[in-house]
C-alpha cells in the first residue's frame, strides 16, 4: 500500500510538471506570436521558410505529411547515431585491467577490475550519451537566438529532468514485484546525486528568471559548467569514502560455506557476523579489505559454474525435446538477459526495438551459435576416429560423508586401444575444502593396451558436525602417450586428447542430519496418456536415521477420484543413508479434448523412526509439486 501511494505521488507530480510546462509554453506562444490570431514561422538555423507563408488547407495538410515523414526519418537517423555512440561509450567504460590480489592465506591471485569508476562513468559518458539529443537541441537554440533563452532549450532540459525524477521513479517503484524488495546499491552517491539534481532546478531558475531574465550570460554558463566537474568529483569522493567514511556505518555478514561477505550501509555497525560470532568493523580496514576482495573473487568461478548447471537443468526439464546445443544457446540467452546491465545497454536496446533492428541479446546469442557451429564443422573435418578421448563417465558423483572414499570412473573412447596412455588428475576445492572435508589427491592414471576404464579413489573425511551438502572437483590434465617417441614422423593430427567432461564434480551429502525433503522439481509437465507419472523426492543436507514422509495429492483444476487422476496418498520410508524415493500417480486418459489442468502433490511433516535421532527433526521441511 505504501509503495502504491509513493508511485501515485511520483506519477501525479510528473503529470503536473508536464502540464505546467505545456501551459507555460502555450501562454508564451499566444502572448508573443498569436496576438493577432495568426502565427508566422521564423527562419530556422539550417532550413528556410517554406513559401508561400499562408497556404491553403490542402497545402497545409500536405506540408503536415511531409514534415511528419521528415521528422520520422530524422528520428531514425538520430537513433542510429545514438546507437553507435552509446555502443562506443559502453566499450570505453567496460575496459578492464589486471591486478594482483593477496588472499587471507598469503597466496596471490590475478583478477580484473574496471578502469573506469562506475559512478564517474554513469555521471559523465553514459549521461552524455543518453542526454545528447536534448543537449544538442539546447545548444543549437541558444546559438541561433543570440544567447537568449528560447522556448525549446530550457523546457527540454527541465522536462527531461522532471520526467526522470517523477515518472521514471514512479514506474521503477511500481515495477517491483509484490513481496520483493529493491534497495539502492550506492546510498551515499544517491544522496549526493539527489541533492545536486534539486539544486540544478533552483540554479536554472535563478539564471533564467532572477540574475538575467530570458538571457544566458557568459559568466552564468561558465559557472554552470564548473558545477558539473565539481559534482562528479564530489560523487567520486563519496563513492570512494574519502570524505565521509567515518560517518557512514557499515555492517558485514558472512556465509560459512560460500565465504562471501556482504556489506550494507546506513545502519549502526556492531561488527562482522562470522559463523555466529562477531568481529570488529575495523577487521576489513587496510590490507584486510584486499584479502576480502580476493576471497570473493576466488569464489566467482565456482558460483558461475553452479549457476550455469542450475540453468541447464531447469531448461532441460522445461524443454525435454531440445538437444544439448539448443539448451546451451537458451542458457546463454537466459544468462545474458538476467545479468546486470548498464544504462547504455538499455538505451541501445530500446532504440533498436523501436526502430525494428531486433533484440540485441538474441542477435548476440545467434552469432555465438554460428561461431560455435562453424568451429564444429572445422573439427568434423579432422579424422576423429583416430583420436583417443579420455574423460570422466559420468561427470557428477554423490557420496555420503561416512562412505570413506568415493570412486570416480575415467573412460577411454575411440582411437587405437593398443597404445599406452597417461593422464594426470588432481582434486580442486569447491565449497568442500581439502583436509577438512576430503583428502587432497593427485596422481597419474595409466591406460595399458586394451584397457578402456579406470577408477580412482578420493578419500572422504567424516565428522559429527552438521554441514550443508558440499562439493569439490577432480580435473584431468596432461593426457599423453609414449608411443610417439618410437615413431619416425609426427602424426598430422593428435592421437590422444582430453574428452568431455574433463572435470568431475563430487557432492558430499552430510550424514549428521536427518535431512531436508523436497521434490526434485517444483513443476512437472506430463501428457494425459502417460499412464503412471513418477515424481522424485530428494533427501538433502543429511541422510542419518530412518524417516517417514507422508504425502498426498490435492485437487487443482484437475480433479481426483478417477476423473483426471487417481487420489494418491501414503508414506515414504527413507532408510538410513537413503537419499531418493519415487511417488507414483496414475493419470486418467479420457480421450477427450481438454485444456491444460493442474493438481498438487504435497509432502507433510516428516517424522523420525529412530529415537536416537529425533533431535534433528526440527529442521525438516516440506514442499509441493505442481503437475500439469
Amino acid at each position: 500500500m505504501e509503495r502504491s501511494r509513493t508511485t501515485g505521488v511520483c506519477l501525479w507530480l510528473g503529470l503536473v510538471s508536464v502540464a505546467t510546462s505545456l501551459t507555460h509554453v502555450d501562454a508564451g506562444v499566444v502572448n508573443e506570436t498569436c496576438s493577432d490570431g495568426t502565427s508566422k514561422c521564423k527562419p530556422g538555423i539550417l532550413l528556410p521558410i517554406w513559401y508561400p507563408e499562408n497556404p491553403s488547407a490542402g497545402d497545409k495538410m500536405a506540408r503536415v505529411i511531409v514534415y511528419f515523414v521528415a521528422m520520422i526519418y530524422m528520428f531514425l537517423g538520430v537513433s542510429i547515431i545514438a546507437d553507435r555512440f552509446m555502443a562506443a561509450i559502453e566499450v570505453i567504460t567496460s575496459q578492464e585491467r589486471e591486478i594482483v590480489v593477496k588472499r587471507a592465506n598469503g597466496e596471490t591471485m590475478t583478477t580484473t577490475v574496471r578502469i573506469w569508476n562506475e559512478t564517474v562513468s554513469n555521471l559523465t559518458l553514459l549521461a552524455l550519451g543518453s542526454s545528447a539529443p536534448e543537449i544538442l537541441l539546447s545548444v543549437i537554440e541558444i546559438c541561433g537566438h543570440g544567447f537568449h533563452a528560447g522556448e525549446l532549450g530550457p523546457s527540454t532540459i527541465v522536462g527531461s529532468a522532471a520526467f526522470n525524477m517523477f515518472v521514471i521513479i514512479g514506474i521503477c517503484v511500481s515495477a517491483v514485484p509484490d513481496g520483493e524488495v529493491r534497495k539502492v546499491k550506492h546510498l551515499r552517491v544517491f544522496f549526493v546525486t539527489a541533492a545536486c539534481s534539486v539544486f540544478a532546478y533552483v540554479w536554472l531558475y535563478m539564471i533564467l528568471a532572477v540574475f538575467s531574465p530570458n538571457e544566458v550570460q557568459v559568466w552564468e554558463g561558465l559557472i554552470t559548467l564548473a558545477f558539473f566537474p565539481a559534482f562528479v568529483i564530489l560523487a567520486w569522493a563519496v563513492d570512494r569514502r574519502l570524505l565521509f567514511n567515518k560517518f557512514t556505518h557499515k555492517t558485514y555478514r558472512t556465509d560459512k560455506h560460500r565465504g562471501v561477505i556482504i556489506e550494507t550501509e546506513g545502519e549502526q555497525s556492531k561488527g562482522i557476523e562470522m559463523d555466529g560470532k562477531m568481529a570488529n568493523s575495523h577487521f576489513l580496514d587496510g590490507s584486510a579489505a584486499t584479502n576480502l576482495m580476493g576471497l570473493t573473487e576466488g569464489k566467482e568461478m565456482d558460483e558461475s559454474r553452479r549457476e550455469m548447471i542450475r540453468i541447464l537443468k531447469d531448461l532441460k526439464q522445461k524443454h525435454p525435446e531440445k538437444d544439448l546445443d539448443q539448451l546451451v544457446e537458451m542458457a546463454n540467452y537466459y544468462a545474458l538477459s538476467h545479468q546486470q546491465k548498464s544504462r547504455a545497454f538499455y538505451r541501445i536496446q530500446a532504440t533498436r526495438m523501436m526502430t525494428g533492428a531486433g533484440n540485441i541479446l538474441k542477435k548476440h546469442v545467434a552469432e555465438q551459435a554460428k561461431r560455435s557451429s562453424s568451429i564444429q564443422e572445422v573439427h568434423v573435418e579432422e579424422p576423429e576416429d583416430f583420436v583417443t578421448r579420455i574423460g570422466f563417465e559420468p561427470a557428477a558423483y554423490q557420496c555420503l560423508e561416512n562412505c570413506g572414499a568415493v570412486l570416480l570412473t575415467i573412460e577411454r573412447k575411440g582411437g587405437d586401444v593398443s597404445k599406452t596412455i597417461y593422464v594426470d588428475y588432481k582434486t580442486e576445492d569447491g565449497s568442500a575444502n581439502a583436509g577438512a572435508d576430503y583428502e587432497f589427491t593427485e596422481g597419474t592414471v595409466v591406460f595399458k593396451p586394451g584397457e578402456v576404464i579406470k577408477e580412482i579413489a578420493i578419500g572422504i573425511i567424516d565428522d559429527d558436525i552438521f554441514e550443508e551438502d558440499e562439493h569439490f572437483f577432480v580435473r584431468l590434465s596432461n593426457v599423453r602417450t609414449l608411443d610417439l617417441a618410437n615413431d619416425d614422423e609426427m602424426p598430422a593430427y593428435p592421437t590422444v586428447a582430453l574428452g568431455y567432461p574433463a572435470v568431475a564434480t563430487v557432492t558430499i551429502l552430510d550424514d549428521d542430519h536427518a535431512g531436508i525433503f523436497t521434490f526434485e522439481s517444483g513443476t512437472v509437465h506430463v501428457s494425459e496418456s502417460v499412464g503412471i507419472m513418477e515424481v522424485k523426492v530428494l533427501r538433502t543436507s543429511g541422510a542419518r536415521g530412518t524417516v517417514i514422509v507422508p504425502y498426498r495429492t490435492i485437487d487443482g483444476l484437475a480433479k481426483g477420484g478417477g476423473e483426471d487422476f487417481e487420489d494418491t496418498y501414503g508414506e515414504l520410508e527413507f532408510k538410513n543413508d537413503e537419499t531418493c524415493k519415487m511417488i507414483q500417480v496414475r493419470i486418467i486418459d479420457d480421450e477427450e479434448y481438454e485444456k491444460n489442468k493442474n493438481f498438487f502433490l504435497e509432502l507433510a511433516e516428516p517424522r523420525m523412526v529412530d529415537i536416537a535421532f529425533k533431535r534433528y527433526t526440527h529442521t525438516l521441511t516440506h514442499t509441493h509439486s505442481h503437475t500439469h
